[in-house]
């Protein structure tokens, strides 16, 4: 940790209960607050903690849109073509396979389950992609496709906090949190770091997902909603004038700060900034969700329809979030479990429409942010907390195709800002598990990381006595994703 942060960190801890105590309770305690609170450390402090910042390094990208599948896409129905799979459908998965492994809902011996969709090789990798993604198939040269990916959760809300925290539980901070905590925004009209959802039910990790943790709630994922209000309670209340809203604004910023020079309390500073960003919101809010203004093409492109709750609705205002410089952007678009259980949740009925929903839109993006040139500064991510089993679940002795949680190999993909179109890392025959370049969930964290400037080892913040960072003591930047 730099010398400033620590000094931070000190003065953070110095609350007036701490002065109280460790200086006995006296009069030169109140002296040393007050001399701390003219300092010109302290003025530092009080700035903008949304400011822009430099990133460590020369970075090769600005912005990151992760479009998160929360349930799991399934990799065999989608990516990972495996013929041997397929050969084999109806089979007892081998014991090989089996010994010592945990899975969330599958019992006894499983029968493998070959892919019931086509596959087509496309692009100059390549690659081979399924039938139910044809509008991928027009950006495949421009991705990296990632087939073993791993992590250490098979349970959907663990999983979904460790992909976006570093951690299976809640209460650390989100990749949005530690960018902008890291490189600030270069829109202070906006957030800096903003959640769109879209799909069925809510995410199992909830808000979690998005969660400043114990960085300071600046720091905290903003959810815009696509009905009524973007964001709740930003607007007036009926019969305030804007100038009379401007006149509280002021008066609660300077009882603010004078509170802040006592105590240095850096929520306080969250609280200010909050409060200019929500009042700066009211005008700038309305106009970034009003996509009436993009050209029919554009609408058509993405399958978007103005005023409508949908992912293709929240692809276009990711794009323009990033084209005003909001710096972290998550989509969550919900649905993806498909364990078989009934025709509502098996990969023959249910992963056809949920591939409809998100296909065209996620293609549109990456054309979108190319043809503006948004693509070179801008890291699209796509993929889900895990991956489904080779084998089919047969819950309860359901006759439905579907697939238990896999942890050990899954697929995901990303475009954009630095990263290297292409293939890495290959499965086993049955997709089971990688047999080269493993990426797990911190190796994706440090490489995304680098990609913007910043060094993984050095974003730290000090929380209970030690250094915490995104990717906690582990991750490696995965060279075969740079370009």
């Amino acid at each position: 940790m730099h010398d400033f942060e620590f000094e931070q960190t000190v003065l953070r801890d110095m609350t007036r209960r701490t002065f109280f105590k460790q200086i006995g309770y006296g009069i030169g305690g109140l002296a040393l607050s007050s001399l701390l609170a003219d300092s010109p450390l302290a003025q530092t402090m009080s700035q903008d903690p949304m400011a822009a910042k430099k990133p460590h390094f020369p970075a090769k990208a600005k912005n990151v849109i992760f479009l998160f599948m929360a349930g799991a896409p399934s990799q065999v129905d989608l990516f990972d073509y495996k013929p041997t799979l397929m050969k084999y459908n109806g089979e007892a998965c081998p014991e090989e396979y089996l010994k010592g492994e945990r899975f969330a809902f599958i019992k006894g011996t499983p029968k493998l389950l070959g892919s019931p969709y086509k596959f087509e090789q496309v692009g100059q990798s390549g690659q081979w992609v399924s039938e139910l993604l044809p509008h991928f198939k027009e950006i495949a040269d421009d991705v990296a496709v990632v087939r073993t990916m791993q992590t250490s959760q098979f349970n959907h809300a663990p999983a979904q906090i460790f992909m976006n925290t570093g951690f299976q539980l809640p209460g650390r901070p989100s990749m949005g949190s530690w960018l902008t905590y890291g490189l600030g925004t270069e829109n202070r009209d906006l957030p800096g770091f903003v959640v769109l959802l879209s799909g069925e039910n809510n995410p199992d990790g909830g808000k979690a997902c998005w969660s400043s943790g114990f960085l300071p709630t600046v720091y905290q994922g903003v959810e815009f909603r696509s009905e009524g209000d973007a964001v709740l309670f930003v607007s007036d209340p009926d019969g305030v004038p804007k100038e009379v809203r401007r006149d509280t604004l002021d008066a609660l910023r300077d009882l603010n700060q004078m509170k802040f020079k006592q105590t240095l309390d850096p929520e306080i500073e969250t609280r200010i900034a909050q409060y200019e960003l929500a009042y700066r919101m009211q005008t700038s809010v309305p106009e970034l969700m009003d996509v009436k203004g993009e050209k029919p093409e554009t609408l058509e492109m993405y399958g978007a329809e103005p005023g409508k709750k949908s992912f293709a609705n929240n692809c276009l205002l990711a794009r323009r979030l990033v084209e005003r410089g909001t710096r972290f952007v998550q989509l969550y678009h919900r649905g993806w479990d498909n364990h078989g259980t009934g025709e509502g949740d098996d990969i023959k009925h249910k992963l056809p429409r949920l591939c409809q929903e998100v296909d065209k839109a996620a293609a549109a993006l990456i054309k979108d942010l190319k043809q503006r040139g948004l693509l070179d500064e801008t890291i699209v991510v796509w993929g889900g907390e895990f991956g489904r089993t080779p084998m089919n679940e047969g819950r309860a002795g359901s006759t439905y195709m579907g697939r238990d949680h896999h942890p050990h190999a899954f697929t995901m993909w990303m475009a954009g800002g630095g990263i290297k179109p292409g293939i890495v890392g290959e499965t086993d025959d049955l997709g089971y598990k990688s047999t080269s370049d493993s990426v797990d969930v911190h190796d994706l964290h440090a490489t995304l990381l680098h990609l913007l400037g910043m060094d993984h080892t050095r974003l730290t913040y000090s929380f209970q006595g030690r250094n915490f960072r995104l990717t906690d003591v582990f991750g490696n930047v995965v060279d075969k994703l740079i370009a």
